[in-house]
């Protein structure tokens, strides 16, 4: 049985290996179970077609891991030799890696077949060597998982003593509350700045429906981590250097933040039910703090019933199937978004006050949706930032997400018994000047990077003259400050509006940008 150890184990390996590397980013040990039951599946009907045409069980299983390796490996490489070129040949055709690997597999497996050698020495090695590589992964997470546990108990219990604080009668007509995240949408200044777009009728058609569009707003934060911890828990976060260390890269507390938010355990003290739906990033594709969440709609959010997330698209960018993921994840990405929408329609007609959050991964890229809601012919789904160059792409599907919204507000201030409390916020801009996310603009960003990335789409809809209090430059850790103290007689003070650049390589170093940023 032992022939059979190293085709599981480098199986197991790259998942271990791809999280062990993104641990410290936001993505959680859950994300992995679902891919690992995949693969180790695919591996055992692989080893099992393979013993029925190999009689030798030392060669089923080199074999086997043969295939496995250069199926797990082909992404890596490719990343790699993407940015070659040979005279004037441009490697960045999976045509070319693609051939090469073709031709290895099969001298690999035609060597191993044919050698009239036993193969049981090969098999020990192989066996050592995968061990070797599973440990050493899993070494790693469990240095982290030890080194960052004293960190994450603590900012959790600080968070609990500032809630304890505070203690209010529940409403008896509270409102609906929607808090909905659209990633990466711009500003219309930088829309028509940048992109050559004039995004006025939409905001138009928003504040004839009663908004207050906030036209000098700008995010806090340059990132998502940053900029849904600092809202949802309506304080900055630039704490987290003390307690975490300017020099550690570990985004797993403000993941945490995130999750075990003030706003949440505020709301539901007062007899909300929160409802989460999940959104294909990490930190906000669950919440163990729910009432209710995607899976209690019933509705079938794409081929692969909606398991498409951030880690999966890592994964299948690091396989064999790179070059067709636009196909395979396309579709499935594309219908989570619209399970969003639609959800949060479902979701006005649970009875009682509810605070709905639903974090939409759009506009930002990957670019799924033309003007009308069609499908982008081969999708690149890529997660570094030079997707962002791509203008017109981008411009089509912020028109089409201005649609969905619209039909969303439209039916929620329609249908909704009392009128609800809606939030339209971007987490941060674009980013088309930035270049990838660790490229060295990042580190030394331009004012108009600064402000491209930083002015934000940010809407409000407060009943009962509740947006008196709203103005221009309002920030999101500012915005439930003021809703709180609008809807539940709290005297939390309004912070001043400030922004604090951060890169993905020293994510708590903050960098006051408020002055470059701020629109006069």
């Amino acid at each position: 049985m032992k022939s059979f150890i190293h085709p599981f184990l480098f199986t197991i390996f790259p998942i271990l290996f791809l999280f062990s590397h993104n641990v410290g980013g936001g993505i959680s040990i859950s994300e992995i179970i679902i891919p690992s039951a995949v693969a180790l599946g695919f591996a055992a009907l692989l080893l099992l077609f393979l013993s029925l045409l190999l009689k030798d069980r030392d060669r089923v299983g080199i074999v086997g891991s043969i295939i496995l390796i250069l199926f797990f490996s082909y992404g890596h490489v490719f990343e790699i030799v993407r940015h070659w070129r040979i005279g004037s040949l441009d490697l960045d055709n999976h045509v070319y890696l693609m051939l090469v690997w073709c031709e290895m597999m099969v001298s690999g497996i035609y060597f191993f077949v044919k050698t009239p050698k036993g193969l049981e020495n090969v098999t020990q090695f192989a066996n050592i060597v995968a061990a070797t590589l599973v440990v050493m992964s899993l070494g790693n997470i469990g240095f982290y998982e030890f080194s960052t546990r004293d960190v994450q108990q603590s900012e959790v219990g600080r968070h609990e003593q500032v809630f304890d604080s505070v203690g209010l009668d529940a409403r008896s007509d509270p409102p609906d509350i929607y808090y909905v995240i659209l990633d990466g949408y711009a500003s219309s200044s930088t829309l028509e700045a940048i992109y050559g777009y004039d995004n006025h009728d939409f905001i138009k058609d928003l504040i004839e429906r009663g908004f207050f569009v906030a036209s000098e707003s700008r995010s806090n934060y340059p990132t998502t981590y940053h900029s849904l911890a600092s809202s949802l828990n309506m304080d900055y976060v630039n704490h987290l250097a003390d307690s975490v260390g300017v020099r550690s890269s570990d985004l797993q507390v403000l993941a945490q933040m995130i999750e075990d938010n003030w706003v949440v355990e505020f709301l539901k003290a007062q007899g909300y039910t929160f409802i989460h739906l999940s959104s294909g990033w990490g930190p906000t594709e669950s919440n163990r703090h729910a009432d209710l969440s995607s899976e209690d709609f019933n509705m079938q959010c794409g081929a692969w019933g909606g398991i498409w997330d951030e880690f999966v698209t890592l994964l299948i960018q690091t396989t064999m199937l790179r070059p067709f993921s636009s196909y395979i994840i396309g579709g499935d990405a594309r219908a989570k978004i619209l399970c969003a929408f639609s959800m949060l329609i479902e979701a006005r007609r649970i009875e009682g006050p509810k605070f709905v959050f639903a974090h939409i991964l759009s506009p930002h890229p990957p670019f799924l949706f033309g003007r009308d809601g069609e499908p982008v012919p081969e999708t690149l789904l890529k997660l570094d930032g030079y997707v962002w160059e791509q203008k017109e792409a981008y411009v089509d599907q912020l028109i089409f997400i201005n649609k969905q919204v619209e039909v969303l507000v439209d039916d929620w201030l329609a249908k909704s018994k009392t009128p609800p409390v809606i939030i339209l916020q971007a987490d941060h801009g674009s980013a088309s000047s930035f270049g990838g996310t660790k490229s060295p603009e990042w580190e030394q960003p331009t004012q108009e990077m600064l402000e491209e990335r930083f002015h934000i789409f940010n809407a409000y809809y407060l009943p009962g003259n509740g947006d008196d209090l709203l103005y221009d430059s309002i920030t999101p850790v500012n915005t439930f400050r003021l809703i709180f103290n609008v809807y539940f007689d709290t005297s939390y003070d309004l912070l001043e509006d400030r922004s604090y650049h951060v890169t993905h390589n020293d994510p708590y170093v903050f960098t006051d940008v408020t002055q470059e940023v701020a629109l006069e």
